[in-house]
């Protein structure tokens, strides 16, 4: 092919990027052990935090419905993001997209409707959640 040109980019640039990040890291992890202290004194290894000695375990157990409920808010929080979004941007969308948020709000309002169906919002224990399920299904 006479006469044709090449448009490729060269790739020495990112070769050269990708060296100075490996030896970036390389010097990252060798300098510490090497500059590093030496000694291993029995307190060394123990928590020190603010002047005050740590008693008892760092290893708190948690109940995981924390969890849960903080996974329901960051979704059910980002919703209103969106909402901020397609208000402001409201005139430009016009009638589809208020159709659009009705269908995300609703698809979310379900989701809380399920959530709530399956106890997932509920904070009592078993033995009362039981105890309230059978005196709905009596009445």
């Amino acid at each position: 092919m006479v006469g044709s040109t090449s448009t490729a980019a060269p790739l020495w640039p990112l070769a050269v990027y990708f060296l100075g990040v490996l030896i970036l890291l390389a010097g990252m992890m060798i300098l510490p052990f090497l500059l590093g202290p030496r000694h291993r004194d029995p307190q060394t290894g123990q928590q020190f935090e603010s002047g005050i000695k740590s008693t008892g375990s760092a290893r708190v157990r948690w109940n995981i419905k924390y969890y849960l409920v903080a996974m329901f808010f960051v979704i059910f929080d980002l919703e209103s993001v969106f909402l901020v979004a397609l208000a402001v941007a409201a005139r430009e969308l016009g009638w589809p997209g208020y159709f659009e948020a009705l269908i995300f709000v609703g698809v979310l309002l379900l989701s809380l409707a399920y959530l709530w169906k399956v106890g997932a919002l509920e904070w009592g224990t078993e033995r009362r959640r039981g105890a309230a399920r059978r005196r709905s299904a009596a009445a």
